[in-house]
């Protein structure tokens, strides 16, 4: 296996042809610019009747791509010399967890190989900190931290780690360099994700309390540079996590709070009590197909700080994260500017 970087001896090109799956989501879009401005001629995946907002302003070719129908991997490849796959299913709640293992685990194996098969001479492929495993005392986790079965609650997760395990087997054959995203924020979250949802809600004023559990804050935009630093500078089966800052939720909801002109909460919910409604909110959710609040396994997942270090990144790729303070006034701005605020 090679363990090159693409940009050794002036191989990296502006004007070169990128494939970028995912591209009308949160991250894929924010990858998407960072590639335009970077001088990459942009092919970019989307799904017919998919929110497009976040194509807007890009010069670039718009292709079909179905994860779940390898027949249409091959035409959007031809011809493209890196391929970014930002796309996944992400949802804490799935009401068929074997549907979103087909995206996020057999579609990225199928066309990753498919890459390969089509002369693609380097992919970068998203994973997530939800793959890697936590700090029993919660201080921040790195990409050697050791992985146990009960760091990944919930379909989502298992699918990620499930991925970068079978990702990684492959870049032993191929050129692939893996990245982590934390938990990104920032403009262009168009779905919202979930925790765009929650920055809403509490911009909203529809927080009143808090659960005591910690995140890593990412800028939407500086993820994106991570994703073209590991094009350039990424070891070959290399996994570096893209992080920003570690910050217990309470202080998030104050931050947002404080843009907002708004009271802080100051009541703190205990888990334990909370399990019973979840469960009967996961109920429901089963039966109507609408995703729950809360669910056992958020609240499970709330047990743990989701503490991150981007050491290896900022090391090797040259990555350099901002305060997460902005990270927040960035997505509430953005919000602002399209009404979601009021």
């Amino acid at each position: 296996m090679g363990y090159g970087v693409v940009n050794a001896g002036g191989r990296l090109g502006q004007g070169d042809r990128v494939l970028v799956t995912g591209a009308t989501g949160f991250v894929g879009a924010a990858v998407a610019r960072a590639l335009a401005q970077a001088g990459y001629s942009l092919r970019l995946t989307a799904r017919p009747g998919s929110d497009r907002r976040n194509l807007a302003g890009l010069s670039a070719e718009v292709v079909a791509l179905d994860l779940a129908e390898p027949a249409s991997f091959a035409p959007a490849l031809a011809g493209c010399r890196y391929l970014f796959h930002v796309a996944a299913d992400y949802r804490l709640w799935v009401p068929n967890p074997e549907a979103m293992r087909r995206v996020n685990v057999d579609g990225a194996v199928a066309l990753l190989r498919a890459a390969a098969a089509a002369g693609v001479e380097r992919s970068v492929y998203t994973s997530s900190v939800a793959a890697l495993g936590l700090s029993a005392d919660g201080t921040p986790a790195d990409e050697t931290t050791p992985v146990r079965p009960e760091h990944h609650v919930g379909a989502y997760k298992q699918s990620k780690y499930d991925a970068q395990v079978a990702v990684a087997a492959l870049a032993r054959t191929q050129d692939i360099v893996i990245v982590n995203p934390s938990t990104p924020v920032g403009p262009g979250d168009v779905k919202p994700t979930p925790t765009g949802q929650m920055i809403l809600d509490a911009a909203r004023g529809r927080m009143p309390a808090y659960v005591d559990t910690g995140l890593n804050l990412v800028h939407v935009d500086d993820v994106a540079s991570g994703h073209l630093f590991a094009l350039q500078k990424g070891l070959t089966g290399e996994a570096y996590i893209l992080g920003g800052e570690d910050m217990m939720l309470r202080r998030m909801l104050a931050d947002i709070a404080a843009q907002m002109g708004r009271r802080a909460p100051a009541l703190r919910l205990p888990i334990t009590p909370l399990m019973p409604l979840a469960w009967a909110m996961e109920r429901v959710a089963e039966r109507t197909g609408k995703t729950p609040l809360m669910t056992p396994d958020i609240l499970t997942m709330a047990r743990k700080k989701m503490f991150f270090s981007s050491a290896k990144a900022i090391r090797v790729l040259g990555y350099a994260p901002r305060p997460a303070v902005a990270a927040l006034n960035d997505a509430l701005a953005w919000w602002r500017a399209q009404g979601a605020l009021g």
